[in-house]
């Protein structure tokens, strides 16, 4: 069943001013429920219009958008509802803490939501779980951690609530390379625990390579491709032709494959270069 679905979603800014600007249009998609999906296109694309749809933060000009089989914006009472079960994470969500405590921040939405004292405990507990932190900082200020541990405070916030779907815009942005994968790879084990949708916005080919599973290819305001990471990236002319990189792997091994060498060519990952190279050369590596 589709978790998302859009019908002819069209959002156009400043509508009827001399700055008029159409972001979407015409969009139509559809994400089934548990998946964990990347979404990449370049500057101006549209990426941040579509998920900014997602829990009613932006309205749609035209069309639809179905959460859970539902219509977002059958009635304006209920977009609080889908708001706690879209959970969203901008860019530098640290930004976004003011609780006085840890755990005061990361309870504030399932306080919310109206649930008792000892389930908001709990979910405060587990998310932090989920976010690798221990509960030994819930006391602590947040703003008396490093940028890392900020930045899982305000994820753990998120996650506290529920979310059916999880959506990620640029997570790790500013984070060094050993911070980037440490938060990924806790979204990961929090994915394949909870079985909800993971929406993943990132400008890094490699990391959607190495942790989504499907890539939706955004372009000039439209669904460009919908499907498997390995489909995607081994289409590197016509993502090339958008403007979008692909993974660096991903275009030595195109290289490879034009030189006449017979490689595959829908490697993305540093793993699957090597299991590729190690078959290549027990078959002689082959012109």
């Amino acid at each position: 069943m589709s978790i998302i679905k859009t019908e002819h979603l069209t959002h156009i800014y400043s509508q009827g001013t001399p700055y008029e600007r159409v972001a979407l249009q015409d969009f139509n998609i559809e994400i089934e429920e548990g998946e964990f999906a990347g979404i990449i296109g370049h500057t101006g694309s549209g990426k941040s219009t579509f998920i900014q749809h997602l829990n009613g933060l932006l309205a749609p000009t035209e069309g639809k958008v179905y959460i859970d089989g539902e219509d977002l914006w059958a009635d304006k009472k209920d977009l609080r509802r889908f708001r706690f079960k879209v959970g969203l994470v901008f860019q530098y969500p640290e930004y976004q803490l003011f609780g006085e405590t840890v755990a005061a921040d990361v309870a504030f939405g399932p306080t919310n939501m109206g649930l008792p004292p000892e389930e908001v405990e709990k979910r405060v507990k587990e998310s932090l779980r989920f976010v690798g932190l221990h509960e030994d900082v819930m006391e602590k200020s947040p703003f008396e951690l490093s940028g890392g541990q900020k930045r899982r405070v305000a994820i753990a916030g998120v996650l506290a609530m529920d979310p059916k779907v999880l959506v990620l815009d640029e997570p790790t942005a500013g984070l060094d390379p050993r911070g980037r994968d440490t938060i990924l790879g806790e979204i990961r084990e929090y994915h394949e625990e909870r079985k909800n949708t993971v929406l993943l916005v990132s400008h890094s080919m490699e990391d959607i390579a190495q942790y989504a599973k499907k890539v939706l290819v955004i372009a000039e305001g439209k669904p460009a491709m919908y499907d498997t990471v390995e489909n995607i990236f081994s289409r590197v002319e016509e993502l090339t032709a958008m403007g979008l990189a692909v993974p660096q792997i991903s275009r030595v091994f195109a290289g490879l494959r034009a030189a006449g060498y017979q490689v595959p060519g829908n490697i993305y990952t540093v793993e699957g270069a090597a299991a590729a190279i190690l078959n290549a050369v027990k078959g002689g590596a082959a012109r």
